[in-house]
Formats: structure tokens, C-alpha cells, sequence
């Protein structure tokens, strides 16, 4: 048997496709949350946040995110 530990990589998509989903929006503030969750609690390794800027509140989300990532 075979006990070699194995790094198995996570990555979400939740705040880029998740948005896709007809009635779903989130806020910057809901985004800034999510991906907290995503990377902190989850231990998720790699999240995709946006596909691309379309509107002054993803820019805002992606700012917030990437400012909180720096210093944690």
C-alpha cells in the first residue's frame, strides 16, 4: 500500500460563474465575505473572483479582495 501524502489543489469559481445564475448578484461586501470563507475557512487555494470588469461594484470587489490577500 501506497502511504505517500498526496497535495491535492482547490480552486472556486463561485464568484465569477456564480454570478451567471439567472436572480443571483452579490455585493462587494458579500464578495469580500465569500472569498474570506473560500481561502480562510475552507482552505480553498486559488479563486477566480471575476471574468472581467463590468460594472464599477466588481471593480470594487476585486480591489477589496486583492487588498485583503496582500496583507493576510
Amino acid at each position: 500500500m501506497n502511504t505517500q501524502s498526496r497535495h491535492i489543489e482547490l480552486m472556486d469559481v463561485t464568484l465569477r460563474d456564480g454570478e451567471q445564475t439567472q436572480g443571483v448578484s452579490f455585493s462587494p461586501s458579500e464578495k469580500v465575505h465569500i472569498a474570506k470563507a473560500l481561502l480562510r475557512l475552507l482552505q480553498v487555494d486559488r479563486i477566480e473572483v471575476a471574468s472581467a470588469r463590468v460594472s464599477k461594484g466588481e471593480k470594487e470587489a476585486v480591489t477589496r479582495i486583492n487588498r485583503w490577500a496582500r496583507k493576510h
